[in-house]
């Protein structure tokens, strides 16, 4: 430790983070050059932009990892309204853009942004924030499930409207996990999952095209050429990569086979260009990455730092796993970026900033226990939380 800064714990933190910038940033171009020649005349096009947001992530992740944490608090709930009022942005004409019928991205200059991911980030700062002032009664079914799942369904009904299914899926899994690593009874979380099975339902079959996607994804190969285009072209790009890949640059299903290849399967062109040695070494470096965060968490001697590192690191894992079952036809097709390396602006530039937060925790952990202690609420969570994750 140097300077009060604990640089092993900030090493093991913007390594894992840089190698996967650096995977996306060359899978993009490759995915991604045939078509910008063809549409831009120029294969650098999505690359540029790429770079671009790249370039902001990094000096948000910088910027961030400089700012005291604890002083983004008392703004909590501003943040909130700035998310809440982002979402509605989105369906006002000449604001919002809408895309293949979803209304999700404002515009803004020289890019867009997408309000939900930045809504990710502010509900697990949230979370951390509630939970913490509230770390007594959170075994009570008004504190620790009613009032957060409240708030998190109001920005749900919003960004179902828009729709973005994945979002809400994401946002839900994230929630529950933190409410229960909070002190929420299991019973109380598992009645609030079953209670939330008939809105699955109706979400799903009240919409045709997400309706087709469930049937077709237990038997994709029913409808190769309908509904199950998508996962039957990533199983071809996996089955086609085997081992070592077919090499840097050399993909066929990239030629416009499979949809989406730069965003939400830019992981299946992973597998057919470097083959199961490189899904295997994305899969090793998010392990890593999120293994590092749970013992940065672990460490924490303050009850928010604790909840706020470990929704972070949730935040990141829930989507890579999310993207990574969608990809090998575990999960339903939905639009979910693979964290740091899928090409999209606000995904990347969110999961960079989570990155620049866990930087601020990693450099303070050993240096900042002394003030923390004081606002500590007189309870052995450390301790009695990592027991519970073990």
């Amino acid at each position: 430790m140097i300077n009060g800064l604990n640089l092993k714990d900030t090493r093991s933190i913007i390594f894992p983070v840089i190698i996967l910038v650096f995977i996306g940033t060359l899978m993009v171009y490759s995915s991604t050059a045939i078509m910008a020649m063809r549409k831009y005349e120029s294969g650098f096009h999505y690359l540029w932009k790429h770079l671009f947001t790249v370039c902001v992530g990094i000096a948000a992740m910088l910027i961030l990892s400089r700012i005291d944490f604890q002083k983004i608090r008392p703004f909590v709930y501003v943040l909130l309204g700035c998310s809440l009022f982002m979402l509605l942005l989105v369906f006002v004409p000449g604001i919002g853009i809408e895309a293949n019928g979803a209304k999700r991205w404002l515009r803004l200059w020289p890019t867009t942004f997408q309000p939900s991911e930045f809504a990710k980030l502010v509900m697990v700062i949230f979370l951390a924030d509630y939970m913490d002032k509230n770390i007594h009664r959170m075994k009570e079914l008004k504190y620790g499930i009613l009032i957060p799942v409240g708030v998190m369904l109001v920005f749900q009904i919003i960004i179902i409207k828009q729709p973005d299914f994945g979002a809400v899926m994401s946002m839900g899994i994230l929630t529950v996990c933190l409410l229960i690593l909070g002190g929420a009874r299991l019973r109380y979380a598992g009645l609030l999952v079953l209670m939330t099975l008939p809105a699955i339902y109706l979400v799903i079959f009240s919409s045709l095209y997400r309706m087709k996607r469930i049937m077709c994804f237990s038997d994709p190969w029913k409808e190769p050429f309908g509904c199950g285009f998508q996962l039957v072209q990533s199983f071809i790009a996996f089955g086609s990569g085997r081992f070592f890949g077919v090499g840097l640059g050399e993909s066929r299903q990239k030629l416009y086979f499979l949809p989406e290849v730069h965003t939400d399967f830019i992981f299946s062109i992973i597998g057919e260009e470097l083959g199961l040695i490189g899904v295997f070494t994305v899969v090793s470096v998010f392990v890593w990455l999120f293994i590092k965060g749970i013992k940065l968490a672990s460490e924490a001697e303050d009850p928010f730092i604790y909840f706020l590192t470990i929704g972070l690191t949730l935040m990141i894992g829930v989507q890579a796993i999310i993207n990574f079952a969608v990809s090998t036809g575990l999960m339903p097709t939905k639009g979910l970026p693979l964290p740091f390396i899928s090409y999209g602006g606000s995904a990347l530039l969110i999961n960079m900033a989570a990155a620049g937060i866990l930087l601020n925790i990693a450099q303070r952990n050993n240096s900042g226990g002394a003030e923390m202690d004081s606002t500590f609420h007189g309870l052995s969570l450390r301790n009695s939380y990592v027991r519970r994750m073990r």
